[in-house]
Parts: C-alpha cells; structure tokens; sequence
C-alpha cells in the first residue's frame, strides 16, 4: 500500500479529534499543474510563481498547523499526569482527571504516532517534489522550516511523551522492554551514554542523543531550547551568561545556543521533566552524584547572589 493512502486511512481514524493534516492530495495537483506548464517537462525555474506562491506556503501553513496542535495537545496531557496534588483536584473539579493510567499510555501512544507519521508524510511530499522538479527545493525548504521551528521533531514535547510512555509501561516486577512503542521506542545505553530511540513503519526513525554537549556527561534536569538541542539546565544557565538562581528567563536575547549558534533559543525552553524521571529511575548512582554536585553549585550560586543583592541594597 503507497504512503498516500496508508496517511488518509490513518488520518480518517483519527477524523473525531479534528486534528490539521498534510493535504497530500492538493500538494500533488499543484505539483502536476506546475510541471504540466512546463514545456517538455523541463524543470521549473528557481523562482517559480506557482511553487513558490502556492505549493511552499501551503505546506508550511500546514507545518505550523500540525506542530502548534501537537505541542498544544501534548503540554496538556503532562499538565495532567505531573499535576500536584492540589492541581490533581482542580482538574477534577474541571472533569479533567478521570483518565487512568491506561488511557495516559493510549493518549500518548496516538500523540507520538501523529507527531511522526505527519514528519514521515512531510518528508515524502517534499522528497517527490525535488523528484518532479529535478531539484533540491525540498530540502532546503526543509532545512528552513528547521530554523523557523516548524519541524516536528525538533519539538521537546514529542521527547517528554516517549519518556512519559516509558515511565507509565514500566514498573518495578517487569523489565523494560526494547520495543516498546510503535515498531520500537525504547531508552537504550552505548558505551554508557543515553538515547531516545523510536521507530515508525519502517519509514522514520529517530535516535534522541541524551548526551549534554557543554559537560559532556547524560543531561541532568534536562532543559531544551527552541531550537531542538537539549543540555542540562546548569550547564544552559552557564551557557546563556544566567545564574541558576536567575534562571534561564533572565537570558539575554543575543544569546546563542552553543550547538547551532541561533539566537533568541533560551526564551520558550522548556523543562524535560518526565524525561528527568526517566533518566532518574535508569541512572541511579549517576543522579545520586550528580544531584550532590548541583546542590552545592546551587547553595554556592545562591550565596553569592544574595550577598550581591545585599551590598547593591547598601550601596557598597
């Protein structure tokens, strides 16, 4: 069966949830339209009005779609299973609470499964494109989606749901299983460093490095930027010129990401909790010696901060 048709079956199903899809059929009548108007069927030229009028920004609106949805829809089912108490109540009281542990796997199972088959079907529209066109437009349309953070496997929600997966199938009589999630998500281990690894009808596959590039040790408290690349949160803190006490908030605009130099990554990061419970549970005496180490950088940082703010309140 061609992915078209597996992608609409898919997106059929999932029709009740209204959720924004890739128009594969209405991106590939533009792409017939375009090279029907091409004499000969030579490639069209760089700058054509039709791709770049119509087909570019239809796919990128669809992008945008797609990522706002999933984060959207992602952030809120962590909300509900990292709630506190109190907040546990008042989702109740909202009717937001009754689902079990079971219907958590099944929410975020059907997450990750939208979240890669829509990057699976971007990535064949795209690559028929350059196929059409004899061309490698796609791909550096891709390429700029990526920096304008369309791409939804830059997004750190798709991390937290597959460490929320992993967190709620394991318990402490089974153990864990390498494949458990759509073809095979997992936390695997090489040479001792950590990564994410999950896979999707043989079509797309992704593997998570877990490994913080600044310390160059697994991630603790990880943090991810905007732009996609994880560190731990004292070592972004460090990165960004911010104190811990301060926090990454108070981060300069200029400020780069160390890994890709963009600018503006540090506002919006958001904290990988459920991935820190993951990497908690499966690193046990590295997180014992490394929790000690950031409570005595952090005790450190705050001293010195308040003396800071004590001499400024005295004006010596």
């Amino acid at each position: 069966m061609k992915f078209c048709k597996t992608y609409q079956e898919y997106m059929q199903a999932q029709e009740q949830k209204k959720l924004p899809v890739v128009g594969f059929k209405k991106l590939k009548k533009i792409m017939k339209k375009c090279r029907r108007s091409s004499q000969f069927h030579k490639p069209c030229p760089d700058q054509c009005p039709l791709c770049d009028g119509t087909f570019f920004p239809s796919l990128l609106n669809e992008m945008s779609e797609i990522v706002g949805c999933f984060n959207q829809r992602a952030q809120k089912l962590l909300e509900r299973h990292l709630a506190s108490g109190f907040q546990k109540y008042i989702l109740m009281l909202k009717g937001k609470s009754k689902r079990n542990h079971s219907t958590l796997i099944h929410e975020g199972r059907d997450l990750v499964t939208y979240a890669l088959i829509n990057a699976v079907a971007i990535r064949k529209i795209l690559k028929k494109y350059d196929k059409i066109h004899y061309s490698k437009q796609g791909q550096l349309f891709k390429s700029q989606a990526q920096t304008m953070h369309k791409e939804i496997l830059q997004s750190p929600w798709l991390i937290e749901l597959m460490a929320l997966h992993i967190n709620l199938r394991e318990t402490k009589d089974k153990p864990r299983k390498a494949t458990a999630l759509f073809n095979g998500c997992c936390l695997t281990f090489k040479d001792g460093k950590p990564s994410l690894a999950c896979e999707l009808f043989d079509s797309i596959k992704i593997d998570i490095d877990l490994t913080c590039s600044i310390c160059l040790d697994t991630v603790f408290d990880p943090v991810s930027l905007t732009c996609g690349h994880i560190f731990c949160y004292s070592c972004a803190c460090s990165a960004a010129s911010v104190t811990i006490v301060d926090g990454l908030k108070e981060t300069h605009s200029k400020e780069k990401c160390p890994m890709c130099r963009e600018a503006g990554v540090y506002e919006g990061a958001v904290h990988l909790e459920e991935l820190n419970i993951l990497l908690g549970k499966s690193c046990k005496e590295y997180w014992e010696e490394r929790l000690q180490m950031e409570r005595v950088e952090r005790v450190k940082q705050a001293k010195e901060h308040w003396e800071t703010q004590c001499r400024a309140f005295m004006g010596i």
